[in-house]
């Protein structure tokens, strides 16, 4: 269909079918929905009505080839134009097929495997009947205590950024009307809301906009130059106004700035939230200010449902606006081809033939191993398939390592640990005891992991926080391991063996207990479906890990929020003429993180010399050339990550201490030396001014190259323009 044709449907429908395309409900509203009964009750409650549904333009979380046909079918007969609705669910790291959470994929600084893995997880989710993905989420995150940190891909704006491009194209591909094995992205959430207060979901951000635009923007900007095809809105305000009814961010910014035509959906209830927020009286007037903001669906409440046509009558709230609104809903519908054919991708044999398919779980057990970071490794790893193992702790045989927003997934089919690693060495090799739960431990669980642990060679420890720890809602104030586990550690470590922590988690945490008892030390994330097979392959060595991280582990949760892109001050810890005490520091920890980013060890050393720069002076004209050997110093092969960094030694606001601006990928033999070589050119040195000018400056630079941001040679060079 045209868009005069979308225009001319339009102008067939009433106002009140125009105001319901622009509600989004659940799944069990819609007849031919197998749990439309169990919705009575809050239809009621919410009032909503058999002829709203009838007219409401999508649906929320209703997935199955079967159901979804069921419900397209019986809309389709109600529906007096025959709009067919918009299917739309939460698919962030895999539908059936996990991957492993986003925050752990950003450790593989692999883009190929976020756009893999993206791809496979909307050709089961489109088979399955979903139209829209909620996902990628480009929050950048500093602060750990936040739940959602695992769900976006860390604390870098140009790493973050990589991802996005990314995660859209896997998503969405080439070409959405064609190509039924995609489905459209809806990058989230705009914006800022990485920088929630204190950590705590659904809080207060509060930012300059330069900081916004420097940091926060540039993730959002790549997945919509991308082509995102969708947006969701913050829960959070942005310069004290709530994102879902803030004019300036979403209209003057997000529309007419960035240049965003797609649809615009509240995240779930926000524009209801704007009462408790404090910048509307009541539903009708966060209808008013959602709808002058530009959000085209509001997602579970009925503020538009209740209210919208009252606000056109008395000529407060112009028809165009909801035109306008309808009019990029039916876009959507239409490039998605569902005019043409109202099920899509929905394909009952081909979800069977897809889902958790063994192709579609290689790519899962792959993305574990390229998402695991090794921290800490005394000469234990990899262990030696004759070695016997006390594999001890809540993890060894547990399938909760899915991680949150994997609803549609099943821990009983993911690969336990335990299972993983039987099936490279066999049983015989392997005894194992729970040793304590999560949060709780009974004498008799510790004496049955010491009495394990006792006759093994090493003692391997599946530890971590169960999923309902982090993603939404999951905030926490204390970081650390739960103190049952720790004290298992404590109780361990009195058997004087050597000790293998993997940690199973949703967020950096405060390592305290672990990494200074343990010898060795793999951070395996919740690595999905496929994670024992994985952490089992890099723990024997049939695998070396490769990721690095994407987020700071800081020293003390105290630090928080602790990011290597931080400031300076004015008066440096550190500096060669400051005083003992006076300096910017604790008193009682130190100021780095314990691991910083772009940290990550593998079973093999590299050797950094030679870095040179081509000349000591950049151009606008003339970009400069960065190089610099690596060797394996070891006696295995394996992949380093050679990092570029930048600092501006004087800008016209401060500047970061360090910059991410490159990276490159090589594989060594033992004892091979490769030159590795970057250009960084002067557009690479622009920033966001006092005035919001988006320039570089003349002036000294530093350049540093090394294996992570804190392990760096540094190169000086200038600018002159």
């Amino acid at each position: 269909m045209t868009d005069q044709q979308l225009s001319s449907l339009i102008r067939q429908m009433t106002i009140e079918e125009k105001i319901s395309q622009l509600l989004q409900l659940a799944g069990p509203f819609f007849e031919g929905s197998e749990s439309q009964g169990e919705i009575t009750g809050p239809m009621e409650a919410m009032g909503v009505s058999e002829e709203l549904v009838r007219n409401t333009g999508s649906v929320l979380g209703l997935t199955g080839a079967k159901e979804v046909i069921q419900v397209q079918e019986a809309h389709l007969k109600k529906n007096r134009l025959g709009i067919p609705l918009l299917f739309m669910a939460d698919i962030v790291h895999g539908y059936k097929t996990i991957f492993p959470i986003p925050l752990a994929i950003g450790c593989s600084w692999d883009m190929d495997i976020a756009e893999r893995t993206s791809a496979i997880a909307a050709a089961e989710a489109s088979a399955a009947g979903v139209h829209v993905t909620f996902a990628p989420m480009v929050d950048l995150v500093r602060d750990p205590r936040w739940g959602r940190v695992m769900e976006s891909t860390g604390e870098d704006p140009f790493l973050n950024s990589e991802f996005a491009r990314a995660f859209v194209r896997g998503s969405q591909g080439t070409n959405l009307t064609q190509d039924r094995s995609r489905v459209a992205a809806c990058v989230k959430h705009f914006a800022a809301y990485g920088a929630a207060e204190g950590g705590r979901d659904y809080n207060t951000v509060d930012m300059s906009e330069r900081q916004m635009r420097e940091y926060y923007l540039p993730a959002y900007r790549a997945a919509l130059d991308e082509g995102s095809e969708m947006v969701m809105t913050a829960f959070n305000t942005v310069d004290g106004i709530p994102a879902t009814g803030n004019r300036r961010l979403m209209r003057d910014l997000l529309r007419d700035e960035l240049g965003f035509d797609g649809v615009l959906i509240s995240d779930w209830g926000a524009v209801k939230e704007m009462i408790p927020h404090g910048i509307a009286a009541n539903e009708a007037e966060a209808a008013y200010k959602a709808i002058e903001a530009g959000v085209d669906i509001e997602m579970m409440t009925l503020c538009y449902e209740h209210h919208l046509k009252a606000w056109i009558e008395n000529g407060k709230v112009n028809e165009s606006l909801i035109d306008e609104a309808v009019l990029r809903i039916l876009k959507l519908k239409h490039k998605l081809g569902l005019f043409d054919n109202p099920y899509r991708g929905a394909n009952i044999e081909l979800e069977e033939k897809l889902i958790l398919s063994e192709a579609h779980r290689q790519i899962a057990r792959d993305a574990a191993i390229k998402s695991s970071v090794l921290l800490k490794n005394d000469n234990v790893l990899p262990l030696q398939e004759e070695q016997k193992i006390a594999l001890i702790g809540p993890f060894a045989q547990n399938g909760d390592i899915l991680g949150p927003w994997s609803w549609m997934g099943s821990k009983d089919e993911a690969v336990q640990l335990y299972s993983g690693m039987v099936d490279l060495v066999g049983s015989a090799q392997i005894d194992t005891a729970q040793g304590c739960d999560i949060e709780t431990m009974t004498e008799a669980q510790l004496a049955e992991a010491l009495a394990v642990a006792e006759h093994a060679d090493v003692i391997v420890l599946a530890l971590g926080e169960h999923s309902e720890m982090s993603g939404e809602a999951g905030s926490r104030g204390d970081i650390t391991l739960p103190q049952v586990q720790r004290e298992l550690i404590t109780a361990l470590k009195s058997l004087n063996k050597p000790m293998v922590a993997v940690l199973f988690n949703g967020r950096p945490l405060d390592l305290h207990g672990v990494y200074d008892q343990v010898d060795a030390l793999l951070e395996a994330w919740y690595p999905g479906t496929e994670g024992g097979a994985a952490i089992a392959d890099l723990l024997y060595g049939k695998q070396s890990p490769t990721a690095r991280l994407s987020m700071s582990f800081p020293y003390s949760v105290g630090q928080v929020p602790v990011y290597y892109n931080h400031f300076n001050t004015g008066r440096p810890q550190g500096a060669p003429d400051a005083q003992v005490r006076y300096v910017s520091q604790y008193l009682d920890m130190p100021n780095e993180p314990l691991y910083p980013f772009g940290y990550g060890l593998s079973y093999t050393t590299f050797e950094y010399n030679e870095a040179t720069l081509s000349s000591t002076t950049m151009t606008e004209e003339q970009p400069l050339t960065i190089k610099v050997r690596v060797t394996n110093t070891g006696n295995r092969k394996g992949e380093e990550l050679v990092q570029l960094y930048v600092r501006d030694l004087s800008g016209e606001v401060v500047r970061p201490v360090k910059e991410l601006k490159a990276f490159r990928r090589i594989i060594l033999e033992p004892g091979e030396s490769q030159e590795v070589t970057f250009t960084l050119a002067e557009e690479q040195l622009r920033y966001h001014h006092s005035n919001l000018e988006f320039k570089s400056d003349s002036g000294d630079f530093f350049a540093f190259i090394g294996g992570n941001s804190r392990d760096v040679t540094e190169l000086k060079f200038t600018l002159t323009k």
